[in-house]
């Protein structure tokens, strides 16, 4: 948490074990430019909703807020891409729509706790490297990802551990998992 009283939050689906180490197997595989930063597995995330900076005296609201019933579905990565500032990600080959579903629910949940959310068109990724605009990528992994749950996370801006999960949601018969 920071020190000026608020923690900067975001939503995200984490990848189980096995889809990290074949996203492991990738990105070993590929060629990163000089001056690239590759993001370690315990990084890895497909962020649903960037909340952004939450004073410390909210997150208990937020965290029992933030509780929906999910619909599991599996998210079928594929295809790495270059994008603009230099990200190399990886995309899903479609969206499913139980995702779909759970991004807008998680949308509608933050307006409604009066926080905003991104107007732009939703547009899932998992990005693995910044500064890798020459990237050379192998084959596309491939990935079939079980999702069953999803978590509410703190970036802490710390390079050995970027990120921090607050809190846990998951499956349709959801009571509550806390996690720190």
């Amino acid at each position: 948490m920071s020190s000026d009283g608020t923690a900067r939050l975001f939503l995200a689906l984490l990848p189980p074990a096995a889809v990290r180490a074949a996203l492991a197997d990738h990105v070993a595989a590929c060629r990163w430019p000089a001056g690239a930063t590759v993001y370690a597995p315990a990084d890895w995330h497909l962020t649903l909703h960037f909340i952004g900076a939450v004073p410390h005296d909210r997150l208990p609201a937020l965290r029992a807020g933030l509780a929906l019933s999910l619909t599991p579905f599996t998210l079928h990565l594929g295809e790495p891409a270059a994008w603009p500032h230099g990200l190399a990600v990886l995309l899903p080959r479609s969206l499913p729509p139980a995702l779909r579903a759970l991004h807008d629910a998680l949308g509608s949940r933050l307006r409604g706790l009066g926080l905003r959310t991104d107007a732009r068109p939703y547009h899932p990724h998992l990005t693995l490297a910044r500064r890798a605009a020459q990237a050379q990528f192998g084959a596309a992994p491939g990935c079939d990802w079980p999702v069953r749950s999803y978590v509410l996370m703190e970036s802490t801006g710390q390079p050995e551990a970027r990120y921090r999960v607050l809190q846990e949601y998951g499956g349709p018969d959801f009571v509550g998992i806390g996690s720190a």
